[in-house]
Order: C-alpha cells, then structure tokens, then sequence
C-alpha cells in the first residue's frame, strides 16, 4: 500500500511537472504592468523605425516602445530577430510586443492582435494647376506618385482606389506631375510647399490626406496586455511624446 501511494504521488507530480513544461510553450501570457521588462521583438532594418546606430537599434518605434514602458514603470528590451519571427515570438511569449513598422493587414490579423494605429500622417496633395482634381475623393483611380520614404509607404497602404508609383525622392514625383506622367502627388506639406516655390503649374489642395499606419502587435487573445498598451499608447500620444518622434524623424524625410 506504501508503495502504490509512492507511485501515485510521483505520478501526480510527473502530471504536474509536464503541465508546467507545456505551459512554458505555449503562448506564455502575461501582464506587462506586473513585470520588471518590457520586450520587444523587432527587425532592425525599416528605417526610420528601428534601424541600427553603431550597436544601438534607435528609431521611431523604439522611441515609442520606450516612452511606454516609462508609463508602465518597465524597462524596455530590444531582442532583433527576422520580421517573421516577431509573430512567432509573440506567440511563444518569448517577447511581449512587436514593432517593426508593422502596418494591419489581413495577414497580420491572421497572426496577431494590434494596438490603436500611434502613426496619423497629415499629407498634402499637390496636382496642376489646370487639373480637373479638386478633392481627395478625385484621387479614384488616379496615378499618384509618392516619396519611397516610410511616410510615402503609408501613404500608398491607404491610396486602395487610385495608381500608385514611388519615387526616389519627391522631386522626382513633382517632376513627373509637371511632365503629366502623373495626376498627383502626395507628400509632406512643407516638402510641397517648398517644392512648389521652385516650380510653376502646380497648386496644393485645401484638403489634406491623412494617412494612418503602424499599430503595435501582440499575441492573439492576449486581452489584458493589449489593454495596459492602448492605455499606455493614450498617455504617449496625449502628452505629445508620439507628435514629437513621428515628426522629427519623418519631416527629415
């Protein structure tokens, strides 16, 4: 009887013991505001993002990713993996958020749950001054050219119903409009203005486009740990810590 009670014990601690195991595999959930470390997984080669200076990955995300862990009284850790593998670290709950420029999409849902967008771009639209276009509305099916920038990325994410091309830079967008290779141009208002100073045959429209990207990713289900990021993200974004990083690193562009 001794013996079968040994077994019995050693077999529930055996049970026991591969439960936690399997625990440790899976999604590993947790709320960030009850640890001592934020991670983030990341991909350090989407600059303006995160990008690396000398050793450091710097960019507009980890700045973000920084000022939230502030708010949540956190110390952030930057782990540099391949774009993929942030979902699967996510997942694995080796890593509490990703950020590397990710934009939603319906793939990205597929593999993650997604804070509030803490990127809103205000960009102008420039067309000629004999053009028929007098709205964002008109852009329907339109050829747009837009900067290869990260702002002209987004900004190419929203423009569904028209063309879109990229160019170097956006003077060389400008110089197809005045060649009507293209019907618009989207770009920085002050990039448009101080083009348009230097060209003629070309207005700005009174609307502005406003383009919205960049949300931060965590593991699928993870309810609590998206509530204490929105809440965080709302403080960042109110106290104008997010204005300030988006505008200095993008206005550069």
């Amino acid at each position: 009887m001794v013996m079968m009670k040994k077994k019995l014990v050693s077999g529930v601690l055996c049970m026991c013991m591969a439960a936690t195991l399997c625990g440790c595999g899976q999604k590993g959930f947790n709320n960030p505001s009850k640890g001592g470390t934020l991670i983030m997984a990341t991909n350090a080669y989407a600059e303006p993002y995160e990008y690396y200076e000398g050793d450091e990955i710097v960019g507009i995300d980890v700045e973000i990713a920084r000022a939230i862990a502030d708010v949540l009284q956190m110390e952030l850790k930057i782990e540099q993996m391949e774009y993929e593998e942030i979902f699967e670290a996510l997942d694995s709950g080796e890593a509490h958020i990703g950020m590397a420029g990710i934009i939603v999409t319906d793939e990205n849902e597929n593999r993650a749950d997604f804070s509030d967008s803490y990127l809103k771009i205000s960009q102008a639209v420039i067309v000629s001054s004999r053009s028929e276009v007098e709205s964002v509305e008109d852009l329907t099916d339109r050829i747009v050219g837009v900067p290869g920038s990260a702002a002209g990325r987004i900004v190419s994410c929203e423009l569904e119903d028209a063309v879109v091309r990229q160019y170097d830079h956006g003077s060389d967008a400008v110089q197809a409009l005045v060649n009507d290779a293209i019907d618009a141009v989207i770009i920085d208002r002050k990039a448009a203005e101080d083009l348009l100073s230097q060209t003629d045959g070309l207005k700005i429209l009174e609307e502005e486009f406003l383009a919205e990207g960049c949300s931060i990713a965590v593991a699928k289900d993870n309810e609590e740990l998206l509530d204490d990021i929105d809440k965080a993200l709302d403080v960042v974004i109110a106290n104008g810590t997010v204005f300030d990083v988006v505008n200095r690193y993008l206005a550069a562009e």
